[in-house]
C-alpha cells in the first residue's frame, strides 16, 4: 500500500512540476509545431530510444543476478572509503538542522526523477532532435556503467556503516524505502547514479541555455540540491558523490562523441548546428 502511494506521488509530483518548467521555458508555438512533426521526430529517435529502453530493461532484469554475484564476488570497498574520506558526511548531519530533512527527503525522492523527465521532455521539444539522441545516449551509458560498478564493488553507505550518521529520509518518511528497494539495493553505493544522473542534466542544461535560458538556473539548483541530499540523507559518501560527478562529465562527452558519429558529422559542429551559431574560420 506504501509503495502505491509514494510512488503516486511521485508521479504527480513529477508531472506537475514538468508541465510547470514547460510553461516557463517552452515558447508556445514549440507544442503545435512538435505536434506536426511527431512522425518525422519518433522515426529519428526510435533507435536511440530502442538502445536505452533495452539498457534499462536488462538492467531491470538482471538485477537480482548481479546482486547475487556482487555477494559472491564480495569486494567490499566500505572499508576504503571510510579511510579515504572519514566521518564527513556524519560532520555534514551535524550542521545541517532537522527541519531541513523533509525539504532534502523531497529533492532526493521528487527533484531527481523531476529532473531526468524535465530534460527528456525540453529537448523533444526542440526542432532539432540531436540533445534528445544525446541525452538518452548518456542516459543508457550512465546505466551500463553503473550496473558495472555495483556489481563488481560491494560498498555500503554512510547510515549502514556509521553509528554516528542517520538514514534520516528512512527514519522520517519509512513509506519511501519500499520504492528505493525496488530500484536499488544498500550496496549500490559507489558510484552515486543519483549524483551522475544529476550532473548530466545540469550539464545539458548548460549546453543548451540559448535554447532554453530558463532552464539552466532551474536544472543546476535542483541537480546541487538532490546532490547534497545524498549525503546529508546518509545515502553516499562524499567519494561517493566525487565518482559520480566524474561519471556524468564522462557520460555527456562519451555521448555527443557517439550520437555524431552515428549521425555522420564531426562532433565539433554539433553545438553549433543545434544552437545556430556558425564556426568562423580563417582562410
Amino acid at each position: 500500500m506504501a509503495l502505491g502511494y509514494v510512488t503516486f506521488i511521485t508521479i504527480a509530483t513529477v508531472c506537475i512540476g514538468v508541465t510547470a518548467t514547460c510553461a516557463l521555458c517552452v515558447r508556445a508555438s514549440a507544442l503545435p509545431r512538435t505536434i506536426a512533426e511527431l512522425e518525422d521526430r519518433g522515426r529519428s529517435i526510435a533507435p536511440y530510444l530502442g538502445v536505452t529502453l533495452l539498457v534499462l530493461l536488462v538492467k531491470r532484469w538482471t538485477h537480482s543476478r548481479r546482486l547475487d554475484l556482487s555477494y559472491a564476488l564480495d569486494w567490499d570497498i566500505t572499508a576504503e572509503i571510510y579511510a579515504v574520506e572519514g566521518s564527513f558526511v556524519a560532520g555534514l548531519q551535524s550542521i545541517v538542522p532537522d527541519a531541513l530533512i523533509g525539504f532534502f527527503s523531497a529533492m532526493y525522492m521528487f527533484g531527481f526523477p523531476y529532473l531526468l523527465v524535465s530534460a527528456l521532455v525540453l529537448y523533444f521539444l526542440l526542432g532539432t532532435q540531436r540533445r534528445f539522441k544525446q541525452l538518452l545516449v548518456a542516459y543508457a551509458l550512465n546505466t551500463l556503467v553503473g550496473s558495472v560498478f555495483y556489481t563488481l564493488f560491494v560498498a555500503y553507505g554512510p547510515r549502514n556503516h556509521l553509528s554516528t550518521v542517520n538514514g534520516l529520509m528512512y527514519e522520517f518518511y519509512p513509506q519511501t524505502q519500499e520504492l528505493t528497494a525496488e530500484v536499488s539495493a544498500n550496496t549500490n553505493v559507489f558510484p552515486s547514479l543519483h549524483t551522475s544522473l544529476a550532473v548530466i542534466v545540469a550539464l545539458f542544461a548548460w549546453r543548451s541555455r540559448r535554447e532554453y535560458p530558463r532552464w539552466f538556473p532551474i536544472a543546476s539548483v535542483v541537480a546541487t540540491l538532490v546532490v547534497f541530499s545524498t549525503m546529508y540523507l546518509g545515502i553516499h559518501w562524499l567519494i561517493d558523490v566525487v565518482a559520480g560527478i566524474v561519471l556524468g562529465i564522462w557520460c555527456v562527452l562519451t555521448a555527443e562523441r557517439l550520437v555524431a558519429r552515428a549521425e555522420g558529422e564531426p562532433v565539433s559542429t554539433s553545438d553549433d548546428r543545434e544552437t545556430g551559431l556558425t564556426t568562423e574560420t580563417n582562410d
